[in-house]
């Protein structure tokens, strides 16, 4: 039987799998955890209004009735293309997976665009932990604050930034007001909680660049009105545990002091795109992104197919959609190879627009020339959304959280644990790996 291996259980590697349902392939999915994370929310994860679970369903939950799919946890650490196989492990056992077709979906991490040090600091968004992490470091800060006598300590601690006003970091910023101003009023004694201060930077002149001037103008006008001091035309030249500086283009900077911060600023292609180049020829982009040909293959390598934000495709953006469309283009051609029938021709993408929610009740969708905004906008967000979280159950539980978040301003998941600042501390005990960069999450497992 025809072997298909794919690396990576987001958005790219989950429809890729689910496209070859009724065909007759032998798949083989591993990936570095065992659930399928809707990245999308993981904002709300570490704000308090939805749970892990509800964002994350075990990979082989979701796939249980398909037969054709083994679902393996593991770390890949190479991939020969020569030979046709891959080379994982999990913790001191390695093994090796042959393959007649491969998709690599193994996604994007965050950019610190060279400023790796940045990270201990300033978690960002794409894994369950990062947002668990932020979840403890917001949450903590105001519990803190509570016992804390000095006034320039207190305004620190109620001092939240968010780098990059792209769409996680409007959400991030937009839920951090509503936390502080909603959910938590009336709950401390020594300090007024809406008194906290949410600083939302980035370097673009205005705030969600790819929606447009218009949209972007409303979206800020949101933001302020909220509450959120927007900073543009600022660059983070230096982040510690106390604060961030950032320099304006007339080249003055400044200082601010800030218990908490996030980066939403920027992502950085998969280390698996390295090797796909050295052994294939292909070029990465800036983003450490797969340059991939137009029909999602590498070079010289059609049994290969590079999909998801690994992928550098002229018009995708990193988004799921482009992970969706380019899963569903691959598991087509293998259908076409395995029947002997005709393969599609090259991937055209299909914009179905963007959207971003701004706060409770405010969103801003952009869908061709249609632009909404306000209220519609945020119905339109919630129903998407809705659709592409995996698994039933996942969706009425995510449907009532949103409801009491949204009509009663309580957040249910308030939990705040140590699990994350102790491997944050680990991190940063263990230091370099051999490659001279920060060991990973996933590493530090291994540890």
């Amino acid at each position: 039987m025809h072997r298909v291996v794919i690396i990576g259980s987001g958005f790219g590697g989950l429809f890729a799998a689910k496209a070859l349902k009724h065909t007759d392939v032998d798949i083989t999915i591993i990936a570095k955890t065992n659930t399928h994370l809707f990245q999308p929310l993981l904002y709300q994860v570490a704000t308090g209004v939805l749970s892990e679970g509800e964002i994350a369903p075990p990979t082989r939950e979701i796939l249980r009735r398909q037969k054709n799919v083994r679902v393996l946890l593991g770390l890949v650490e190479d991939i020969d293309l020569a030979g046709r196989a891959v080379k994982w492990r999990f913790h001191n056992n390695h093994f090796e997976t042959p393959y007649d077709t491969l998709i690599v979906a193994a996604g994007a991490g965050q950019s610190y665009f060279g400023n790796d040090h940045f990270r201990t600091f300033a978690p960002g968004m794409k894994s369950i932990d990062d947002a668990l992490e932020l979840r403890a470091r917001i949450l903590k800060a105001f519990e803190v604050a509570e016992f804390t006598v000095d006034p320039d300590e207190r305004r620190r601690l109620l001092t939240f930034a968010v780098v990059g006003a792209g769409p996680t970091g409007v959400e991030m910023a937009g839920q951090i007001r509503e936390l502080a101003s909603a959910t938590l009023r009336n709950e401390f004694r020594s300090f007024d909680p809406s008194d906290a201060r949410v600083v939302l930077i980035d370097g673009a002149d205005q705030v969600l660049p790819p929606f447009g001037p218009k949209l972007g103008k409303k979206t800020q006008d949101t933001l302020e009105k909220l509450g959120v001091e927007v900073q543009l035309g600022a660059i983070v030249t230096d982040l510690d545990d106390d604060g961030l500086t950032f320099r304006r283009k007339d080249g003055t900077s400044e200082r601010i002091e800030a218990s908490c911060k996030v980066w939403a600023a920027g992502v950085q292609g998969s280390e698996l795109g390295k090797t796909l180049a050295e052994q294939s020829g292909a070029e990465l982009d800036r983003s450490g992104r797969v340059v991939v040909t137009d029909r999602l293959t590498l070079p010289a390598h059609p049994e290969v197919f590079v999909v998801g934000d690994m992928a550098a495709v002229p018009g995708v953006p990193g988004v799921a959609q482009g992970a969706i469309q380019g899963a569903r283009y691959a598991a087509k051609a293998i259908q076409a190879r395995v029947s002997g029938g005709g393969e599609p021709g090259p991937f055209a993408y299909k914009d179905k627009g963007s959207m971003a929610t701004i706060s409770k009740f405010a969103a801003v969708t952009q869908i061709g020339k249609l632009q909404l905004t306000g209220f519609v906008a945020w119905l339109a967000w919630l129903f998407l959304h809705l659709l592409y979280i995996a698994g039933f159950k996942q969706r009425i539980t995510t449907l009532l959280s949103w409801f009491i978040t949204f009509v009663t301003n309580g957040r249910a998941q308030r939990v705040v644990t140590n699990q994350q600042m102790v491997a944050r501390l680990a991190l940063e005990r263990l230091g370099a790996g051999s490659s001279g960069k920060l060991i990973h999450g996933e590493e530090l497992a291994e540890e």
